[in-house]
């Protein structure tokens, strides 16, 4: 098939982006991890932890452009809180944000974290996540991919560390690595639906045929996040 060489070029291509982000999102947690590594446990969370936490976050957004989110999120296990722990802040045109979650069971807005895939996959695997895209919680009313890695303190989950991307944003990353590609192709998560693709053929969110239908599938070579490169003529 023409598309072949294009096709495996582009998935090395998405592969490398992807890896380099995921070491960063690993790096992020692990120091995230070490503002802790001397507190007792369960964690009573300072404001001055916060404040060190804040700035961590600040770095990672200053250093990743493409990354509108940032943070560290707990598990209520893990913490002294029956509130759980989500600290996170987001990119504003003016300047780095913290975001307020309802946290409490039976809120009105209740954000139960803990049930996020994000959240949920990494405390069961032990291992990195991606999750989207899907409508973000983050009022902007748009689609977005989270990746993140485990927070492990003594040897136990703690909860998670890690990032939100815009898909408008990866889409300006990745779409000329897609283009390149001849006919039809999209990047595709674990589950199956299309979070970028190079043309009106897929759409972001939707849930692809089979492959037998669909196209041919090359797996994306990333560790734990399961995405594959969808291609056909």
């Amino acid at each position: 098939m023409t598309a072949t060489i294009p096709a495996l070029k582009a998935a090395g291509e998405i592969a490398a982006w992807m890896n380099a982000l995921s070491l960063d999102v690993h790096r992020f947690a692990a120091d995230s991890t070490a503002l802790w590594s001397d507190h007792p446990h369960p964690l009573s969370i300072t404001p001055g932890d916060i404040t060190r936490l804040e700035a961590l976050a600040e770095a990672f957004l200053g250093s990743h452009d493409f990354v509108v989110g940032a943070g560290a999120i707990f598990a209520t296990e893990a913490i002294r809180s029956k509130d759980g722990g989500l600290e996170w802040w987001i990119r504003r045109e003016h300047g780095i944000e913290k975001l307020e979650f309802d946290l409490r069971p039976g809120g009105e807005r209740f954000y139960d974290y803990q049930n996020m895939p994000f959240f949920a996959a990494a405390n069961r695997t032990g291992e990195q996540t991606a999750w989207g895209p899907y409508v973000d919680y983050l009022g902007m009313d748009e689609y977005i991919l989270t990746f993140s890695a485990p927070i492990q303190l003594e040897g136990k989950f703690a909860g998670v560390a890690g990032c939100d991307i815009r898909i408008r944003t990866l889409e300006a990353i990745l779409m000329p690595t897609l283009r390149a590609i001849p006919g039809n192709a999209a990047l595709l998560n674990a589950g199956g639906r299309v979070v970028v693709g190079n043309s009106g053929a897929h759409l972001v969110g939707e849930r692809v045929r089979p492959p037998a239908d669909a196209g041919r599938l090359i797996p994306i070579a990333v560790p734990h996040l399961g995405f594959s490169l969808l291609v056909s003529d």
